[in-house]
């Protein structure tokens, strides 16, 4: 009840959401054939992927200013770039074109990221109820449905320039639902000592941290069940599926807790579960193993994230939202790009079972840095 509630109150955002999640799913599904086609090491594909990071981190930081000038098309603009942006990697002959189209993607990602979540929080604000949970599992829904269609599509042989086209239409498509009037917050004016910078920084990392941890997952556990247990394309294709499918069931669930325990508490029993995961998961001896321990990453780590960025929004003043989510957002996505650089020089040097365990050690470090926000 509380799920369909509040995805009705945010019907618009999340489609953005599911726009999102539909790039990463089939984009996860397909790194194993896109890095074997460049035919780079693992340490060279996780530099590439840092490409990503230049574009992102730019078109945050003027997501703020764009979300002034485009307002209630904002969103249906930033899905429309970030569909045009996705045929670039599925056609990039070799590795300096693939760096550049993924930081072509990362610029349309970043700014389609903002915009919905500080969409979220506005309406959080005027409902005066929680939302982000919601919202953020129905990016794991796209995530996963895309992930396992991506699957399939390997299996039948269609190469990635091809699949990544069919999702670019269909979020071209789900661009038309996207119109959505920005509440005019030019007459608020801040209040407390200042701006809360803290806050903005102990968000930050704690999102950083989840969304490192989940980024490690996505990319490189196709990769793992295929070269480390064996399996075969669409058994390495549900490894991002899993954790896709349970995220969105964290996320959901999540949503529901959310009303009965406070934010920081949830976060705390997410990480420890979250970590669990990615041990079982660097430890997995079959395929089934690595689905179960991705599972339970996914449980974990969904809710982390999305409490980060609604925990922001609710410490700063409604003129200031949009460029605290930003802020916080370069710090939080910022991840999804310094994780797979990061876990691929440790996979080239020790294997992908001790990349899941960094990631393992990593997502525990979200845990002080709660207990230091609920001391503000």
């Amino acid at each position: 009840m509380y799920v369909l509630q509040a995805l009705f109150v945010s019907r618009r955002p999340a489609i953005a959401f599911v726009v999102v999640g539909l790039f990463w799913g089939c984009f996860a599904a397909y790194v194993p054939e896109v890095k074997a086609r460049l035919g780079v090491n693992d340490a060279t594909f996780g530099l590439l992927l840092l490409c990503n990071a230049v574009g992102l981190v730019s078109s945050m930081f003027l997501a703020p200013r764009l979300d002034r000038i485009l307002g209630a098309r904002g969103m249906q603009i930033g899905s429309v770039l970030f569909a045009v942006s996705f045929l670039l990697p599925g056609f990039a002959p070799n590795a300096l074109t693939f760096g550049i189209s993924m930081a072509i993607v990362g610029a349309a990602s970043g700014m389609t990221d903002v915009l919905m979540n500080a969409r979220v929080s506005e309406l959080e604000e005027l409902y005066k109820r929680p939302l982000m949970n919601a919202n953020h599992a129905m990016f794991s829904v796209g995530y996963a449905i895309s992930a396992v269609a991506s699957g399939f599509a390997r299996e039948a042989q269609i190469a990635p320039g091809m699949a990544f086209s069919y999702v670019a239409l269909i979020i071209f498509v789900l661009s038309a639902f996207l119109y959505m009037p920005v509440r005019d917050t030019s007459n608020d004016t801040a209040t407390g000592a200042g701006y809360p910078f803290w806050p903005i920084v102990l968000c930050g990392l704690i999102v950083l941290v989840a969304f490192m941890t989940e980024a490690t997952a996505e990319t490189w556990s196709a990769l793992h069940i295929e070269r480390t247990l064996g399996g075969r394309a669409a058994e390495g294709a549900m490894g991002p599926a899993m954790l896709g499918i349970t995220m969105a069931v964290g996320r959901f669930s999540g949503q529901a807790v959310s009303q009965m325990f406070s934010d920081t508490k949830v976060i705390i029993v997410a990480t420890l579960i979250a970590a669990t995961g990615a041990v079982l998961g660097a430890l997995a001896p079959t395929p089934l193993w690595a689905y179960v321990g991705f599972g339970i990453l996914g449980l974990g780590v969904s809710v982390i994230g999305p409490l980060g960025l609604a925990l922001v929004g609710k410490s700063v003043p409604n003129n200031l939202r949009t460029e605290a989510i930003s802020r916080v957002a370069v710090m939080g996505f910022a991840g999804f790009f310094l994780a797979p650089t990061l876990m691929g020089m440790v996979s080239e040097f020790h294997g992908l079972p001790a990349a899941f365990l960094c990631a393992a050690a990593l997502s525990l470090m979200a845990i002080p840095l709660t207990l230091l926000l609920r001391r503000l």
